[in-house]
């Protein structure tokens, strides 16, 4: 009996500190979520600067590696798979590949930023500039993607993504062609 009414005294003296030490928790665990969404898989900050940026290697259509291991996903773009871990290659796939490839591996580029910084899988959300031309719209253009226009980004980017998927679908590029 006698230990029991020293635990009750010695609860009675920490229950005044109870309310700071929850204060204090929260803060920690407010400072780690924000840590983690603004941090990639690597660890690599989000970007202040828009570059340049080598890119290192090219994953897919719409999805790039730069140097330090920073994944960045094209806005408003979606090519044909070739990654996908329970699907085929899809038709188009390889030649969309091949398109960003041959335009910016190995290249300096300048990654432009939008509303939304992350995607779910916490890759960097960009429109990618080789100098001036305009990679997500130039896929768009070539017939290797639709415009993606149901997320939030700009609409000033929507409309020149609608009118170069207008113009694919009426040259019939790429996903566009007759058999396609």
């Amino acid at each position: 009996m006698a230990a029991w009414n020293g635990v009750r005294g010695r609860l009675r003296r920490h229950r005044r500190r109870l309310p700071l030490l929850v204060v204090l928790a929260l803060a920690l665990i407010a400072l780690a979520v924000r840590s983690l969404r603004t941090r990639g898989p690597a660890g690599d900050a989000v970007f202040d600067s828009p570059g340049p940026f080598r890119v290192q290697r090219v994953v897919d259509g719409d999805t790039l590696l730069l140097e330090g291991g920073t994944r960045v996903r094209l806005i408003g773009v979606d090519t044909p798979e070739t990654k996908h871990p329970h699907r085929p290659v899809e038709p188009l796939g390889v030649e969309a590949a091949k398109f960003t490839r041959r335009h910016v591996q190995g290249r300096r580029v300048t990654l432009r930023f939008d509303r939304e910084r992350r995607d779910r899988y916490r890759r960097v959300l960009a429109y990618v500039y080789a100098g001036d031309w305009f990679l997500n719209e130039e896929l768009i253009r070539a017939g290797y993607s639709r415009a993606v226009t149901r997320f939030p980004y700009s609409s000033r980017m929507k409309k020149r993504f609608r009118a170069a998927e207008a113009e694919a679908r009426e040259a019939r590029r790429g996903i566009w062609a007759a058999g396609q």
